[in-house]
């Protein structure tokens, strides 16, 4: 359904802290083209309410007890596609932006942003356009440059034999624990040890414990 300019922009707000509520919808109040619809303080109270407001724009807190503002953002996304998510947080992680985006927000906006520029980026929202914060931003950039966590190209063949170095088993043990041959499990202990970036097994089973590279 196509929106006219007359109607105002339907905003619903969920956060888990009564102030923080309080004060964007006095906020709201101010512009005539935004019109709080709804307020949730978790995330299962949010896709509850979706069903009855039928948001707009929705300010969603990302650190909430329960349901965190990420896995809302995805539930309300895949169930109320219409609405838009503007991530709006104290946080400005670089994974957690990057989870609040994969889940389908449109924006992602620190606490202390202006009133103004939170309208601007609500209407743009609307419009179907992202808004992110400089902060935001900038995290994302630095967390695109970081090397790659280590053990994301293990095959699964590798990591299954990975886990049982953990448990401390030679490479004739694993050879017959799975059962190939021992210079099979000589090989897949090789490229183990190239892909992770290290000389020896101590040191192999040492990065995937600290790095919870196998469950």
């Amino acid at each position: 359904m196509t929106i006219s300019p007359t109607q105002p922009i339907r905003v619903m707000l969920v956060d888990d802290h009564t102030m923080v509520r309080r004060g964007l919808a006095t906020f709201l109040k101010v512009y005539d083209d935004l019109q709080l619809v709804g307020e949730a303080e978790s995330g299962e109270a949010a896709i509850q309410l979706c069903n009855e407001a039928l948001p707009d724009v929705i300010l969603m807190d990302m650190s909430m007890p329960g349901m965190d503002g990420a896995t809302t953002t995805r539930a309300i996304r895949q169930q109320f596609p219409q609405a838009q998510v503007i991530a709006l947080t104290s946080f400005k992680e670089g994974a957690l932006i990057k989870k609040a985006l994969e889940a389908g927000a449109i924006g992602y906006l620190l606490k202390d942003i202006s009133a103004d520029d939170l309208a601007r980026a609500i209407r743009s929202a609307h419009a179907g356009r992202a808004t992110l914060s400089p902060e935001a931003a900038q995290a994302l950039v630095e967390t695109a440059n970081l090397p790659p966590a280590p053990g994301l190209d293990l095959t699964e063949r590798e990591r299954e034999v990975l886990t049982l170095m953990i448990e401390g088993l030679n490479n004739t043990q694993i050879a017959g624990r799975l059962t190939v041959s021992p210079s099979t499990i000589k090989s897949h202990v090789s490229n183990i040890l190239s892909k992770l970036g290290v000389a020896s097994r101590t040191e192999a089973v040492t990065l995937a414990l600290r790095n919870g590279i196998v469950s």
